[in-house]
């Protein structure tokens, strides 16, 4: 979504291992994967349906928003969706890489499925529509991916917390809360960088575990690369999200689009929550709401970034689907 839709800062404890678990699982059973992705596409296509419908109606936040400036806020969301396939694409093996429109696809299913689903069950829809893409990279590969490319949106978000942490007139419970996050970026960048000397270091090429991650995971200068450009995607949600602020006509200042950003983003590291969607949107609109901005405003537009990164994420998979079919069309030809 908003925060992380792409990718998810990770979290840790018992919960995330059953449901990584239930995530592999799922990903392993090919009727599994063919429902998972039916049911993805014919939800984002009925939420594309829906949210265009109420567009025109009256009370609906987009509504009363500029067309022109609404049409460059979810461009501009696609597009980040696209950058952020091509930077998780290097936290793989070179030979396990799969395309970066199946990556973008598998963020923008997880963008619309998290408005009916659970937290963290969008992790579960990644690993099943980029194994439904097809590509040399297993269930356990992708899981790792899908883990560490949330340590790198935990780096990502840092800059754009401890940005808005200076510029946002916010109550110092928000300051602190936005240092939180930028902590938890700084561990996370520790963990990208050791993680991979751990995994080549002799004493522990004696474990399973670490062969298999040296073999299947990231170098760190791949994460470098990665990092660039996962930021940059980031950076492209920030200034969509800006446009947005402008289209509404909610407020000028490029810091509460950067503070609405970084409480999105945390609000994923929830282990569970009723509802991926829902948690951002009322994090987001409390911060906010906590900033100076009108309850009402401040709900209307959460609702209608949630709206706009859904539709956004429902172009991704179908123009992603429509390339997957057209070179698959090409490659059978004789």
């Amino acid at each position: 979504m908003v925060g992380v839709g792409l990718g998810c800062i990770p979290c840790f404890g018992s919960e995330s291992m059953r449901l990584s678990a239930a995530a592999i699982t799922l990903a392993r059973s090919r009727t599994a994967r063919r429902v998972v992705l039916g049911i993805s596409a014919l939800f984002a296509l009925a939420v594309a349906g829906l949210t265009a419908r109420r567009l025109a109606a009256d009370g609906w936040p987009l509504a009363h928003g500029n067309v022109a400036l609404l049409a460059a806020a979810g461009a501009i969301f696609v597009v980040s969706f696209g950058v952020k396939g091509v930077g998780w694409r290097r936290m793989f093996a070179k030979g396990e890489r799969p395309s970066s429109h199946a990556l973008a696809a598998a963020g923008g299913a997880a963008a619309v499925t998290g408005l009916a689903l659970p937290g963290r069950f969008d992790d579960a829809i990644r690993v099943a529509v980029v194994r439904r893409f097809g590509g040399r990279a297993g269930v356990g590969a992708i899981c790792l991916s899908v883990v560490a490319v949330g340590f790198l949106d935990a780096v990502a978000v840092t800059p754009f917390a401890a940005v808005a942490a200076a510029l946002a007139h916010a109550p110092a419970a928000i300051r602190v809360g936005l240092s939180l996050v930028a902590a938890a970026g700084i561990a996370a960048a520790a963990v990208l960088v050791v993680a991979p000397r751990l995994a080549a270091a002799r004493r522990l090429a004696r474990f399973r575990l670490a062969r298999w991650v040296g073999a299947h995971g990231h170098s760190t200068r791949e994460a470098a690369k990665a990092w660039l450009i996962v930021s940059l995607s980031w950076s492209l949600r920030a200034v969509a999200l800006y446009v947005l602020l402008l289209a509404l006509g909610v407020s000028t200042s490029f810091a509460l689009a950067l503070l609405f950003l970084a409480a999105t983003a945390a609000s994923t590291a929830l282990p569970i929550a009723p509802a991926g969607a829902a948690t951002q949107a009322g994090a987001g609109a409390a911060v906010l709401a906590l900033a100076g901005v009108h309850t009402s405003e401040a709900i209307a537009y959460a609702v209608a970034a949630q709206a706009l990164v859904a539709l956004a994420g429902a172009v991704v998979v179908v123009g992603a689907g429509a390339w997957e079919a057209g070179l698959r069309l090409v490659a059978a030809r004789p």
